[in-house]
């Protein structure tokens, strides 16, 4: 089973945020981010795919209607669709909302067929009661294994998989063996991170000669507060790679109920210091190979303990005397920021990785992308979805299905609040994504 390629049965799409609540209020219209899966509207391609989608707060429904456009048989798609609101935008994360009110419980196990599977966002021990409820399997990581995708686990998991890494310590929680790792490894600065942080707001770039001076990837951070959270949830210490030119690839896996595992693609990460902005796929050619070598490796590893679901790990990648370098920065059990762009433009395309060259092939032709979670224009905000989307057709930067290019939109629903949203730009080159991305920006600017 593949939540990217289902043949049958029920897509219980759970989209909660159940993540440090502390650090996920510093993202703007952070509960939008539930419609991240929305991609997973387009399974419904398949005939004998059925979704049920939750969320907090009501879906517009020209965003559903946005996703319709891209299928063959739009209202066979939607006699297959249930979005289910809990109309409580406020109360997070969403799955404690559902599990609060047990008439919600009742209604989705009503909706079910017998073939049905749980499709969260993040693993939590909320969402694994919700699954023993509802008497479904879960796509995901089981919580028991989410040590693997801490910062402390993804350093044993890394050893045990023999790739490289830049040396540091995990398992931390002291102040005295924060101190000891820092003095142990080689440079003027190290980076620390929380374990369990996300999008790279739980670092913090150490000097050592001057720990006041310490910067944070979280904005109103201070070293005070950052030593809290890591007394509480442990972390590691790493060696700060000073090497330039340093690029940040990624690489997205899966691992199937049956445990077979693939790797499925690589992506460099744009980053605003070290949180995650967008991406553009593929990763570079330089470093594309040993970065998909590395995570194959990984996914073995994980597969071996029993990890289902899709994920994420980072990388960092540099050029040496030997050729290129990559070393692995994290690994991130659970649906990231680049899931969506890839599934998006795999279910829009029709695409298959190739594994040989590591690029999407949809039509006999490669397909790359550009993809963006973060654009801000002043002019959107106080429109609705559908004048976004209007305007992005008529300007003739929607998704061409004779081409199988053109913009795949998110995040639509942080327009009206916030005039933020996220897009995919699919081109047939690595240039004709960059230009399509670029001017879908300055024209949404200049809405």
């Amino acid at each position: 089973m593949s939540i990217f390629e289902p043949s049958e049965g029920t897509l219980v799409v759970v989209p909660s945020l159940s993540l440090p609540q502390d650090e996920l209020r510093r993202i703007t219209g952070a509960r939008h981010y539930e419609e991240r899966l929305l991609f997973l509207l387009l399974t419904l391609r398949r005939p004998g795919v059925k979704v049920i989608y939750l969320s907090s707060a009501p879906v517009d429904p020209a965003v559903v209607d946005y996703y319709f456009g891209f299928l063959p048989d739009p209202e066979g798609a939607r006699s297959r669709l249930r979005m289910i609101s809990m109309d409580e935008p406020d109360s997070q994360p969403l799955t404690r909302t559902i599990l609060r009110r047990r008439e919600m419980v009742d209604r989705i196990r009503a909706e079910m067929g017998d073939d049905a599977w749980l499709v969260p966002f993040v693993m939590s021990e909320l969402e694994e009661r919700l699954a023993a409820y509802l008497d479904v399997p879960i796509y995901g990581p089981a919580t028991a294994l989410s040590y693997y995708g801490s910062k402390s686990g993804s350093r044993e998991i890394g050893r045990r998989a023999g790739v490289p890494m830049a040396r540091g310590f995990g398992d931390l929680r002291t102040q005295a063996e924060l101190e000891d790792a820092v003095f142990s490894l080689p440079g003027e600065r190290v980076i620390v991170k929380l374990n369990d942080s996300y999008s790279g707001l739980g670092n913090a770039v150490l000097p050592k000669a001057d720990w006041s001076a310490a910067t944070f990837s979280a904005e109103g951070e201070t070293w005070s507060t950052f030593m809290e959270k890591f007394a509480d949830r442990g972390g590691v210490v790493e060696e700060f790679i000073e090497h330039r030119p340093l690029y940040c690839p990624s690489a997205l896996a899966r691992i199937t109920p049956g445990g077979h595992f693939d790797v499925v693609a690589t992506h460099d990460q744009v980053l605003n210091g070290h949180v995650y902005q967008g991406c553009r796929f593929p990763a570079r050619p330089e470093y594309r190979a040993e970065v998909a070598a590395s995570a194959r490796k990984i996914a073995r590893v994980l597969a071996e303990r029993g990890v289902v679901g899709i994920f994420g790990m980072d990388f960092f990648a540099m050029k040496t005397d030997a050729g290129y370098a990559a070393l692995l920065c994290e690994i991130n059990l659970r649906i990231g920021g680049t899931t969506h762009p890839f599934g998006a433009t795999l279910l829009a395309t029709g695409a298959r990785y190739d594994a040989a060259t590591g690029l999407l092939v949809s039509g006999g032709k490669p397909k790359y992308y550009t993809a963006t979670d973060n654009c801000y224009a002043t002019g959107m905000r106080g429109k609705r979805p559908a004048d976004v989307i209007r305007a992005v057709e008529d300007l003739g930067l929607g998704f061409d299905p004779a081409r199988r290019t053109g913009n795949v939109l998110h995040l639509l629903g942080a327009v009206p609040e916030y005039g933020k949203l996220g897009f995919t730009s699919i081109g047939d080159s690595r240039e004709e994504a960059d230009e399509l991305h670029a001017a879908t920006r300055r024209a949404l600017c200049s809405c």
